[in-house]
């Protein structure tokens, strides 16, 4: 669950960012994708100390 709402997150978040730094259409979904896999990271890392902690 982590996971999932990570990349959403983190894929909302980048295409704002490329947005307001005035990207064109690839580069928002360039940033997107980008922020989007390291959203899923946190969300890996997240889950797993969740785990551990349990």
């Amino acid at each position: 669950m982590f996971i999932f709402a990570g990349f959403l997150i983190g894929a909302v978040w980048g295409g704002i960012f490329a947005r307001r730094k005035g990207g064109e259409r690839l580069d928002i979904v360039q940033y997107a994708a980008v922020w989007g896999l390291i959203g899923t990271i946190l969300g890996t890392v997240l889950t797993v100390v969740i785990q551990r902690a349990m």
